[in-house]
């Protein structure tokens, strides 16, 4: 089972495909992570990546592809994956279309997490998380039980992200709506788009989730 799933910045693709990745045995695809270890590893498409990269360019659409080609011939993705924060463009949508076909794959469910704008930006301006753990909180929603104390490991330093603000989160929603319009359409037209409601509680988008793929 091969999915993709898209969302605004804050709808909670991570959380939900690390759910779906433990409840199917998938893999978890995450652009950003790929290129990372890329890097790490020091393998061509790595070193072109880390170049590109430190001279403040984008990596090109060629060299993703490349990579999530190199990806999917891994053992571990036979059983299928979910793709997180990949395609973001129509072109992208087209190349890996013609990536899958050249492998006999197919994309199964293209799911739109839908959500609202401006509950957006209230949930990720609130987010911040433990400095030592890791564990994530929000002002709101998810504060510790006992104020300034992490609930998980017990410390007392917390931090949020520098993009986590008002300003960077609106600009980051509307690129993401400009840009993902077209791939919303894209997949519409190919008869795999499907949407949840991202504004449901946690564990009900997860259902809902679980309802599609089955």
């Amino acid at each position: 089972m091969n999915l993709i799933l898209l969302g605004a910045p804050g709808a909670g693709k991570g959380t939900q495909a690390k759910r779906l990745e433990d409840a199917y045995s998938l893999v978890q695809l995450s652009t950003g992570d790929m290129l990372r270890a890329e890097v790490a590893s020091g393998s061509e498409v790595g070193k072109k990546a880390a170049e590109i990269m430190e001279s403040g360019a984008l990596v090109p659409d060629e060299l993703i592809i490349a990579m999530i080609s190199s990806r999917l011939d891994k053992a571990d993705c036979r059983k299928g994956f979910i793709l997180d924060g990949f395609p973001r463009t129509a072109p992208q949508a087209e190349a890996l279309d013609r990536l899958l076909e050249e492998k006999n794959l197919k994309l199964d469910h293209v799911i739109e997490i839908k959500t609202d704008d401006e509950a957006m930006v209230e949930r990720i301006t609130g987010r911040f998380s433990c400095a030592k753990c890791g564990a994530g909180y929000h002002d709101e929603y998810q504060r510790p039980k006992v104020d300034g104390v992490c609930d998980k490991c017990g410390g007392t330093e917390f931090k949020r992200r520098a993009d986590d603000n008002e300003e960077t989160v609106r600009a980051r929603l509307t690129a993401y709506h400009n840009q993902t319009a077209p791939i919303i359409d894209y997949y519409r037209a190919s008869g795999v788009l499907e949407a949840v409601d991202g504004m449901a509680p946690i564990d009900d988008v997860t259902s809902q989730l679980k309802g599609l793929v089955g």
